[in-house]
């Protein structure tokens, strides 16, 4: 998990995708914000770089979302 609340946008976006970019394919990674702009940024960054934007669900102001690095690279 990365928990990344209190960083404003778009420090969540680049952290969550340098992480991805470290993970094993097909592994998930669960990040934790409370930047409102996130699940805006987050679904687009998964799309242009060829990760995939899995779930999102809030508690509060905090955004729990649900990343994956595909098995294969989509590019």
């Amino acid at each position: 998990m990365l928990d990344l609340r209190g960083l404003k946008c778009p420090m969540p976006a680049l952290l969550a995708r340098r992480a991805l970019e470290r993970a094993r394919p097909g592994e998930t990674l669960v990040v934790m914000t409370d930047d409102p702009m996130a699940p805006i940024d987050m679904p687009h960054m998964c799309h242009q770089e060829g990760f995939e934007f899995v779930n999102l669900s809030r508690e509060g102001n905090t955004a729990r979302m649900t990343l994956r690095r595909p098995e294969k690279p989509s590019h």
